[in-house]
């Protein structure tokens, strides 16, 4: 071993004062325990350097769960007040079709969907000059017709939030939109004994937006406070 130090003397002065700068760079730590390790010869196993190497792979693990978890409280955060700014706006108008009219609207907006229909089940038919004039956001459809959409086929129950990706939209829900929407959000909604129920669809033309791996606390929320609403309209 040279007796004469062949690092630069400002620099090992500089290490020598503030080590721990040495210490907190990762990417120095890997090259100085390379070093050793060509240093020690390929015969010698390092089990130091091989818990260290565990250690850091553990690490990097906890950040990037860290960083998971961050992201997804931020990404409900939003999403929360995102629900809430499009109740409190649901809950403005005195008008029956206003408060329609601003659910495909500046609700819709607020939510980021590119379409919201209303679906309510009647045996009336939808001669309603209501209906007509409110075509874009509501429709009127047979007892039963709710349930047999959500399940498709399917023997059971229908949940109160279905939340799936879709090839083509139903054109009785989603109109000239069908052939777009990627993905639904479907919110069955209950108006009370002896009324028949109804469903509040969002569709997006982005399939990744509703898919059944989220959760629907938020949406199931919304839909519970949009069918009180109704019940008053409805009185």
């Amino acid at each position: 071993m040279s007796s004469s130090p062949a690092i630069d003397d400002s620099l090992r002065d500089k290490i020598i004062a503030d080590p721990e700068t040495i210490l907190d760079d990762r990417a120095v730590m890997q090259a100085l325990i390379a070093a050793n390790e060509k240093a020690m010869g390929e015969n010698i196993v390092d089990l130091r350097g091989i818990a260290m190497e565990r250690l850091e792979d553990r690490l990097d693990r906890l950040e990037d769960t860290h960083r998971s978890v961050i992201a997804a409280a931020y990404e409900n955060l939003a999403g929360m007040n995102q629900i809430h700014r499009a109740i409190l706006r649901l809950l403005d108008p005195s008008d029956f079709e206003v408060f329609l009219r601003d659910l495909g609207g500046e609700v819709a907006e607020i939510l980021q969907v590119d379409k919201v229909t209303l679906v309510l089940e009647t045996a009336e038919g939808d001669d309603d000059p209501v209906v007509q004039r409110l075509h874009s956001v509501l429709t009127v459809a047979e007892p039963g017709f709710i349930d047999e959409y959500l399940l498709q086929g399917r023997r059971g129950t229908a949940r109160r939030v279905t939340l799936r990706q879709i090839q083509h939209g139903s054109d009785r829900i989603f109109g000239s939109a069908a052939d777009w929407i990627g993905s639904e959000a479907c919110m069955k909604l209950d108006f009370g004994p002896e009324r028949l129920p109804g469903l509040l669809v969002f569709g997006a033309e982005d399939p990744h937006q509703f898919s059944p791996q989220q959760g629907s606390d938020l949406l199931s929320f919304f839909a519970g406070v949009f069918e009180r609403s109704m019940r008053h309209w409805l009185l």
